[in-house]
This record gives structure tokens, C-alpha cells and sequence, in this order.
């Protein structure tokens, strides 16, 4: 379910401590010239219709649909959009669900179509462009009651069906439809060590390249393992994909015929369709424990492109649902042991690598960062990266320090476009995309920025708002932080006047309020708190500083 309280919780936080962009509640939040000069692509999930922005927010090209995104959408090289849509169904109905592939071009029209939407199969989430034209497609596949029994499921994890998935590489013809020219099952790929009479038998720590059929069982849940995204390495002629419920990365081999993807040898690997890496929680394949665990409910896994700042890194938007130290989500990029011969070093009974991560976006003491689905991460050519929190359609583009130097907040709610000054909800968005101004899709095109989306839209320069303000305030210090609930708050030098303190839980319920006079610093005794993220709102005069602080156990 939505969490709308963090969204309006952000929104009266930001409005508050930012003065240069208080007017503003969504569409365009900050921009500065650190940002990277280009055009923003996304498509609201509750509404059918697919933009594209400038830095300031103003609308350059909208195409319109008769149905909802399932979920990505791409600008292609050629100019086409590709966008996959909801059509509905009645078999498979987990978030995410597609069905729909078309092209439009820059006037909203068809210019090609597929279908992949019947009672065994069914695009969902996100699709991949391959160099040649083809395109990747992830799909679930229906397994009956019996097939999942006779693979060797534990029936007490086992509804009367389950979805396992698949990717197809199809090769688009004429107006409508195109070839399976390649295809991967995941249900070719399994172990158990259930059931000794059924297939795939065998020691799951013995056989990581191979998906345990009876990790993550849950009888009323099936959509068993929910890839969210697919990412291709040309180079490499690997595929990665996110495997949500696993909570890992997963990396196969491209270079196979469908023959040998089936199977285990074959391809530039010689290991067939069965999985090269994983990483992200080696409790998976028995070689980890809870404590090993790094992600929790993820989206978006990618590849640095070559040429971009960490070219070759793993990036991925780590939800946190679940996390055990808070629900907060990251966005982690890792480098992944490969090996000169386009393999993964794996250490004998060990998980694979990397120990740490080599970057990572979190919450700032200000501001809660936190998407309970969706979303997604860029690396730009620049260094920055884009990020799509997506459960409050907030866009962000932050500094490899954390600094953001650009944000938007998505102004399509589920009945359209809404107010400046209003408060945003239902504007998921499941992810968004820059384009750079030479971008070879928008070669033949004439890009005239109009208004902003959101309606009585704010219409001041674009360049009064900037993230780095030279705006100043008091450096406020809270410690210790964590604590058990004492805390002390003490300034670089102490002010004269009165100051307002306000407590908020991290649903944006005030919970304390006191004042401070600042001639010595104030402690606060909230040792009756429950364990949790807080956050403290100081009001002095025209200043206002906010902090998180954490109470633990």
C-alpha cells in the first residue's frame, strides 16, 4: 500500500527549509547549474499519457495512449518511444503486470504493436532494446499445481499455481507482432532439497548457479520470484536482471542459442542458460546467513554504461523494505568480481563477491528517503546520478557527495494534473530517464519547451531556483544520535530570542513540542519514545533546520 504520510511528510519538511523554493510543491523543486543539461522521460502510473521535460520542468513532448504504462518506457535511437502498456488481465494480477509492446512515433501514432498477454504468459515490468533492433522482454510463465509439485515444490509453500519467469528476445515484423529468435526459462534452472524422489534434487550450496524452487515460499503468494528490471551488457553479451523476492542481482549469458539456454553448456560462458552471478543475498543459495543480507525488496538493476564515472559498476535502487535497521531506502552500486574471460570469481563454498559497496545514496539528516516499490537509479555522464523515488513521483539528481543539485516532483495524481501548491499523492512513477541535448533520438527534432505539467504552474526563471543556495543557517548540533531517548541540542554560538521545537514520527505526527531560549544547551528527555526515526524541527526567526534523530533500544 502507498505511503502517502511520507510523501506529504517530505513535502511539508522541504517547504519549510528551503525558502528560495517554499512556493513550490511539485514540479520543479531545484536546479542548478551542477545539474546535467538534457531531457526528463516518465510515465505516471496512473495515467496514460508518457513526458518528457527540460531542466526547468517546462513540458517539451507528451504522447498520448489509451492505457496505462506497464511499466518502462524508452526513447529509442531511431526517435520511436517505446512504451509497454496494461491492457488488463485476469490471470496475472501482481503489480508490474504489462501485456502490451508499441513504438510511437513523435505524433502519438502505432507504428508497431505486440501482445504478450494470455493465460500461460505475460510482460511485465521492463523490456530491454538490443543494439540490433530485438528487444528483451521479461515475462511471467504459469506452472500448474502438478508442474510445481513434479519439480520438486514443498506443497505446503504451493497455491494451485505459480508464476515462474522467462525473458524473450523478440525481433519486431511490419506493424504488428515479431519472432522469438531467442528465449531463457528460469524453470530450466532449478534446485531443491525437498523432495529426494522429484526432479532437481541436489545440495543447494553446491549448485549457485542454479534457483533454489523452494527459497521465498509463501502459499499465498504467486508471483514467486518478481524481476522488475533487465539490463543488457553488449560487450559482455550478458543479460542482468533484478530478482526482487530473492532479494539479488542476477547475471545469464546471452551468447547462447535457445537450445543451449535451456541446458547447462553452451555459449561464451560454456555454462548454458544457468545463472553466471548473483549477488545480494547469499541466504539464496545457502552460502550466507540473515547478516549477509544487502538488499531488501530492490528495483533497477544496471550496468554503468562505458565511458560514465564507475563505467562497469552494478547500480541498483534499494528499497529497504524489510531493512533491519530502518525502512530506508539506498542506491547502492557495487563492482562485481568479473574475470578477464567474462566469468565471476566465486571462492570455493563461499558467496560471491564484492564484501562492500563502492557507493551509496541514503537519507540525509533532513529529509526521509523512502520508496515502498518502484523506482530507479541513472548514472549520468557527468557523474551525478538520477534517482526515481518512485512511490512519491520524486525525481532527484544528486552530486557524488549526495548534494542535490535537481529535483521534480511528478504533477499527475490518478485524476490528472494537479495545482502548484498542492499536495501530491497517487503520482507513482516507476522510473525515469535523462536524455542528453545530442541524444541521436531527438536529432530530428525541433524541442520547444511550453509550460510546466501541473496546472497555475510556477512560471519564474528557472535559474532562481537552485539547490546550491547560497542561503546560511546555524550549524545545529544533536547528540548523541542515536540515543535512548536523551538528547542535547547545542548551536556554534548560542542566539538570542526564542526558539520553537517541534518532534515529528516519521508519519509526520507531532508528538513534543517545547521552546529554547538558546542561552545554554537544551537537552531533551523523550526516554518514553518508542524505537524509531524522529524528526526535530527548529523555528528561529526566519531560520529553520530540521534533523533526523533515531531512537534505539
Amino acid at each position: 500500500m502507498k505511503t502517502f504520510q511520507y510523501a506529504a511528510f517530505y513535502l511539508f519538511f522541504f517547504c519549510l527549509v528551503n525558502p528560495i523554493q517554499a512556493q513550490n510543491t511539485l514540479g520543479i523543486l531545484q536546479n542548478s547549474n551542477a545539474a546535467l543539461d538534457g531531457y526528463t522521460l516518465f510515465a505516471p502510473m496512473s495515467d496514460s499519457n508518457t513526458y518528457l521535460i527540460d531542466n526547468c520542468g517546462r513540458l517539451v513532448q507528451q504522447w498520448t495512449s489509451a492505457y496505462p504504462p506497464g511499466l518502462s518506457v524508452y526513447l529509442q535511437e531511431d526517435g520511436l518511444l517505446l512504451r509497454t502498456e496494461r491492457n488488463g488481465t485476469t490471470i496475472f494480477t501482481a503489480g508490474g503486470a504489462g501485456g502490451v509492446l508499441k513504438r510511437l512515433d513523435w505524433d502519438s501514432n502505432v507504428v508497431w504493436e505486440m501482445t504478450i498477454n494470455d493465460d500461460t504468459q505475460l510482460q511485465h515490468h521492463d523490456v530491454e532494446v538490443l543494439p540490433n533492433g530485438n528487444i528483451l522482454v521479461i515475462a511471467w510463465e504459469l506452472m500448474t499445481l502438478n508442474q510445481a509439485l513434479d519439480a520438486g515444490r514443498d506443497p505446503a509453500s504451493l497455491g494451485q499455481v505459480l508464476w515462474s519467469e522467462k525473458i524473450l528476445e523478440i525481433e519486431p515484423t511490419g506493424s504488428s507482432g515479431g519472432n522469438v529468435v531467442w528465449e531463457w526459462h528460469l524453470w530450466d534452472h532449478l534446485i531443491q532439497d525437498f523432495d529426494a524422489t522429484k526432479q532437481n534434487f541436489g545440495v543447494v550450496a553446491d549448485s549457485p548457479q542454479r534457483v533454489d524452487l523452494n527459497y521465498f515460499t509463501n502459499n499465498t503468494y504467486q508471483d514467486w520470484i518478481h524481476m522488475n528490471s533487465i539490463d543488457y551488457n553488449e560487450e559482455l553479451d550478458q543479460i542482468l536482471v533484478c530478482a526482487r523476492n530473492f532479494h539479488e542481482v542476477w547475471i545469464i549469458d546471452h551468447s547462447t542459442t535457445t537450445a543451449e539456454a535451456a541446458g547447462s553448456t553452451g555459449g561464451n560462458s560454456g555454462k548454458g542458460g544457468d545463472l553466471l552471478y548473483r549477488w545480494g543475498n547469499p541466504q539464496a543459495y545457502d552460502r550466507g546467513t540473515a547478516s549477509d543480507q544487502v538488499y531488501f525488496r530492490h528495483h533497477d538493476a544496471t550496468w554503468i554504461p562505458e565511458g560514465y564515472p564507475g563505467e562497469g559498476e552494478i547500480m541498483v535502487f534499494n528499497n529497504g523494505v524489510g531493512r533491519p535497521t530502518a525502512p530506508e531506502s539506498t542506491v547502492d552500486v557495487f563492482t562485481p568480481p568479473l574475470l578477464p574471460d567474462g566469468s565471476y570469481l566465486l571462492p570455493a563454498n563461499e558467496a560471491f563477491g564484492p564484501d562492500d559497496l563502492s557507493w551509496q545514496y541514503n537519507s540525509s539528516d533532513s529529509v526521509f528517503f523512502f520508496s515502498l516499490i518502484v523506482s530507479g537509479a541513472q548514472r549520468l555522464s557527468n557523474g551525478n546520478t538520477l534517482i526515481c523515488e518512485g512511490t512519491d513521483g520524486r525525481f532527484l539528481e544528486v552530486m557524488s557527495d549526495g548534494t542535490i543539485v535537481w529535483e521534480y516532483i511528478n504533477p499527475i495524481s490518478i485524476s490528472g494534473p494537479l495545482s502548484q501548491g498542492a499536495v501530491p499523492k497517487l503520482n507513482d512513477v516507476f522510473r525515469c530517464t535523462r536524455y542528453e541535448f545530442d541524444y541521436q533520438g531527438l536529432a530530428a527534432q525541433v524541442l520547444t519547451p511550453g509550460l510546466p505539467i501541473e496546472l497555475n504552474p510556477d512560471t519564474s526563471s528557472c535559474s532562481l531556483i537552485s539547490a546550491i543556495s547560497t542561503w546560511s543557517k546555524p550549524e545545529l548540533s544533536v547528540y548523541p544520535n542515536p540515543s535512548t531517548g536523551r538528547f542535547s541540542l547545542d548551536f556554534e554560538g548560542h542566539f538570542t530570542g526564542t526558539a520553537n521545537i517541534h518532534l515529528y514520527s516519521s508519519l509526520g505526527s507531532l508528538i513534543y513540542q517545547t521552546a529554547w531560549d538558546g542561552s545554554a544547551p537544551k537537552t531533551l528527555e523523550l526516554e518514553n519514545l518508542a524505537e524509531g526515526i524522529y524528526f526535530l524541527l527548529l523555528a528561529m526567526d526566519e531560520t529553520l533546520i530540521t534533523k533526523r534523530i533515531v531512537v534505539v533500544r
